[in-house]
Parts: C-alpha cells; sequence; structure tokens
C-alpha cells in the first residue's frame, strides 16, 4: 500500500473511512496471452487482461459480468472466455456490431462462400465523395458490399456470417498498412476528415491504390481466430445464446433485472478527451448510422462537475442491478495534463451510492505504439497507468 484516498472528501455522508491505494504492475501481458479474437481496434479501449484480472477472482462460471460503457465489447468476450454469462450496453450501437459477431463465430467457410455470393459491384459512386481515401474500384466493393448488407438488415436475413463480414469490414475501413481497404492514414480506430486525408495524400505523395476487400475481410477473418481452441469456441458461442446487448443510457438499464450482476468491469468515456463521433464517423457512414445524432448522447462532460453528476446517476443504477457481495472495478484515468485524477472523483461517488470501496489499484504500463500515435505523450493527454477503483455492495 502507497497512498489514501479519503471517499468524505465532498461527501458527508461517508463517513472518515480511508481506501488503500496499491500501485504496482498488477498484470502484464505475458501473464495470459490475449485471445486472437480481442483484436479488433476502437478508441480509448483496455486490455483484455485488466477484465480477466477481475474475473477470475471475483466471479465464477455462470456468474454474470457486465460493462455499461461496452465499447468493443473487451469485457464481454473476455467474460465469455471465461464461461460467465454477459450482459454489454454502450449508446454508441457500433459497439454491438463489433461484439456479437465475435460471440457469434461463423464457420469461415460459411463466410468465404457469402462472400463469393455477393452482388458484383458496379462502379456506381457512393453517397458522399471518398475518394481520398478509396481507390474507385475498392469504393464500388465497399458500396456493394454496404448495400447488401443494409437490405439483409432490412429485409431481416441477415444471419451470423452477414453480422461477421459487416463486423471485419467495419474494422478494415481505414488504417495504416495494405491491410485496410484505404490508402495510408490514422490507425483504424481514428477516422480523420476527408479534408486531413487530403492533405495526407498531398503530403505523403500518395494515391489510394485497389484492395481486394474480399481477401482482406478473410485475411482479417483467420487473424481473429488464429489462436482459439475449440473449447473456447465452444465458451463463446455459449455465451453468445444468452448475451444481451443493449444501445441505452448507462443510468437507466431497466432491462436488467436487479440484483442480478456479480461484476462489473467497464472503463466510462474520461471527460471530453475522447471524441467517439468524430473518430468513428466513416463506421457510422459503412453501418447507416448518424453520427451526429450518437454523439449527442455519449457522456462527453467538459467539466468534473457534469462528469460527476452523469456518473453518481450511473452508480445509483449499478448498485440496483448489483448482486450483495457483487463487485465494481471502475477503470479511469489522469487527464488534463495529469491535474485531474478521476479515481478521486469516483471514490466518493460510489460510496455515496452505497458500496464500500475496497482499494484504488494502479497498474503501471508503457505507453503503446498506439498511445503515441494519438499524441499522448508523458501523461500530456491521456494516462499511462490503468487506475481502476474496486468496489463491493455490502449486505
Amino acid at each position: 500500500m502507497h497512498a489514501w484516498v479519503d471517499p468524505s472528501a465532498g461527501n458527508e455522508s461517508s463517513g472518515s473511512q480511508r481506501v488503500p491505494v496499491r500501485c504496482e504492475e498488477l498484470w502484464t501481458s505475458k501473464q495470459r496471452q490475449a485471445a486472437s479474437i480481442h483484436e479488433i481496434s476502437y478508441r480509448a479501449c483496455f486490455k483484455p487482461q485488466l477484465p480477466a484480472y477481475f474475473i477470475e477472482r471475483f466471479t465464477r462460471p455462470g456468474d454474470v459480468v457486465y460493462d455499461p460503457f461496452s465499447g468493443r465489447g473487451t469485457t464481454a468476450i473476455e467474460a465469455a472466455l471465461h464461461g460467465r454469462r454477459i450482459i454489454a450496453n454502450d449508446i454508441n450501437p457500433l459497439s454491438q456490431l463489433l461484439c456479437c459477431p465475435r460471440l457469434e463465430l461463423p464457420d469461415l467457410t460459411a463466410v468465404e462462400t457469402r462472400l463469393q455470393r455477393l452482388p458484383k459491384p458496379d462502379k456506381k459512386n457512393s453517397d458522399i465523395d471518398l475518394s481520398m481515401f478509396f481507390h474507385r474500384s475498392t469504393l464500388a466493393e465497399i458500396s456493394a458490399l454496404r448495400a447488401y448488407l443494409q437490405q439483409r438488415h432490412d429485409d431481416g436475413a441477415e444471419d451470423a456470417a452477414d453480422r461477421w463480414i459487416r463486423m471485419v469490414a467495419t474494422n478494415r475501413l481505414t488504417g495504416h498498412s495494405s491491410g485496410f481497404f484505404s490508402v495510408y492514414t490514422l490507425p483504424p480506430n481514428q477516422a480523420v476528415s476527408p479534408e486531413n486525408q487530403v492533405k495526407i495524400n498531398y503530403r505523403l505523395k500518395q494515391r489510394p491504390e485497389y484492395r481486394n476487400t474480399h481477401a482482406i475481410i478473410l485475411k482479417k477473418s483467420r487473424q481473429l481466430r488464429r489462436n482459439l481452441q475449440s473449447a473456447d469456441i465452444t465458451r463463446l458461442q455459449t455465451a453468445a445464446a444468452s448475451a444481451q446487448f443493449m444501445s441505452v443510457d448507462a443510468a437507466a438499464t431497466k432491462q436488467i433485472a436487479a440484483a442480478s450482476v456479480q461484476l462489473t468491469v467497464t472503463s466510462p468515456p474520461f471527460l471530453d478527451v475522447v471524441q467517439y463521433a468524430r473518430d468513428n464517423w466513416l463506421r457510422c457512414w459503412f453501418n447507416g448510422l448518424d453520427a451526429m445524432t450518437i454523439g449527442k448522447y455519449i457522456t462527453m462532460s467538459r467539466t468534473i462537475v457534469d462528469w460527476n453528476v452523469a456518473m453518481a446517476a450511473v452508480f445509483s443504477e449499478l448498485h440496483r442491478i448489483t448482486r450483495i457481495g457483487g463487485r465494481i472495478a471502475f477503470e479511469v484515468g489522469e487527464v488534463r495534463k495529469g491535474q485531474i485524477r478521476l479515481e478521486e472523483q469516483v471514490v466518493p461517488l460510489g460510496v455515496a451510492a452505497g458500496f464500500d470501496c475496497e482499494a484504488v489499484l494502479i497498474n503501471k504500463q508503457r505507453f503503446t505504439k498506439t498511445a503515441n500515435i494519438w499524441g499522448i505523450g508523458n501523461n500530456r493527454l491521456g494516462t499511462n497507468t490503468n487506475r481502476i477503483v474496486l468496489f463491493r455492495k455490502p449486505a
């Protein structure tokens, strides 16, 4: 124990209890080789080792594990791999599109056959100008695939193979290698604006080359499944059969029964550090979603006061759905050049909602390559530690 947090700060009803802080390397990437099925990019996602750490300690097979801010579905996928039941919620509908297919895991032969039977592209232009990202033949393939998936969805005919293809294609739209549909651009978790892509192309003296979208989808499909064992596939598909996906306000999850969740592992938006709608505009276009409308509902508080109000409502709802003895692992970070440590805000919020705060766990880590690409260095904009506040619901 290296420090203490006082949960009574700003909360007179919480008493004088002090919360221990552990700051050490709690897990490493080698403690449990992460399953390849996790390798879907999404902005500000945490590593699978984080939910695994808590799932292994505080749940048993069959217990319900929940994430109210699910993102790419790291908690849900990891819980499924551990034989737990899952509930996942995210106000951004892209979350379910990226997570659900990786639980269903259609056979690769079915995916390949479906790709072979897709309608041929007709060279028709898309409804927006994307020539700065894609070769015209590539864009024709993307547009044909987009139209096919939309029609299947509208007809109620969409199946696991369609959902898998949609998920992989969404993840392969833009990136910084030949494994993506686009010319060189930002990493796949950030879609640059068309105007800025024009500048990137000019600076790098590049033009979009043709990319075989079907071949890329198949290659990524094989990569996602490469280290899955038959037992892993069985556990994922078993979890899919009972999985509950929602796209609602995390403070109003009436679909979840009271006292039904054993463990929540989540990471909420860190104030307005990450612009989810802006980063996902192209993914939203491909899936027929309105990024601006979605952005209005994502918690993007500019001030700590507004953020606390939003999170207080979330904690109240978490208290309702958590079982006696159940736990919440609430991952936050240092933001605004390290001046705001959100764990100091979260402790009194959880205590006020009726939880006991057991500890603040700080897992030290180095910045990843992706974090450096984001422009996050020396804790200037984001965090170089996982900071998790651990709560327990008392009797």
